[in-house]
């Protein structure tokens, strides 16, 4: 009798956990979570953070200043596939969220962190690897800015906060 409530104690035991991390995995496949919002890091289960300098993405623009209410692409480009992301654009000076996104690629969605639409995450599991958006400044001055992106390669493996060069708000003293 005790092998079989053993075997039995063990089955409920993972039973249980696979229900766990199903619904966990499915609570994120739709996109980041606003308990994200502040630094970037994915609120999965047993997660492995990477270092950023052994990354395999970029998120950069091809312009190097802005001005207020300007509309600036960006581009994230990959060697790997990826499932998940969070995408932002920070104040170099203070580190806030700053502008909002107005393009969107598919596989993706808004997410409002501070303000309607200053963050792009996920909306689903599929593949992705070169994604293209496009960032509107604020129509006020808000300094220098950074973009950056937080990827999820796989349920355990990301890379938090890969930073583009600065692009300067132009017109600055």
């Amino acid at each position: 009798m005790e092998d079989g409530g053993r075997a039995h104690t063990a089955i409920v035991g993972w039973a249980c956990m696979t229900l766990c991390l199903v619904s966990c995995a499915a609570a994120f496949s739709q996109g980041a979570s606003l308990s994200a919002c502040s630094d970037m890091m994915p609120r999965h289960l047993r997660v492995q953070l990477h270092s950023s300098n052994s990354n395999y993405v970029t998120v950069h623009t091809n312009m190097s200043f802005f001005f207020p209410g300007d509309k600036v692409p960006v581009t994230v480009r990959s060697t790997r596939d990826y499932m998940g992301f969070m995408l932002q654009a920070r104040r170099v000076s203070n580190n806030e969220i700053a502008g909002m996104f107005i393009f969107l690629p598919p596989g993706s969605k808004l997410l409002t962190c501070f303000e309607d639409g200053d963050t792009v995450t996920h909306s689903d599991k599929s593949l992705k690897r070169n994604l293209s958006f496009v960032w509107k400044a604020p129509d006020q001055p808000i300094g220098d800015i950074k973009f950056f992106i937080s990827i999820v390669q796989s349920y355990f493996v990301y890379w938090a906060k890969i930073e583009s060069a600065v692009v300067a708000q132009g017109g600055q003293n």
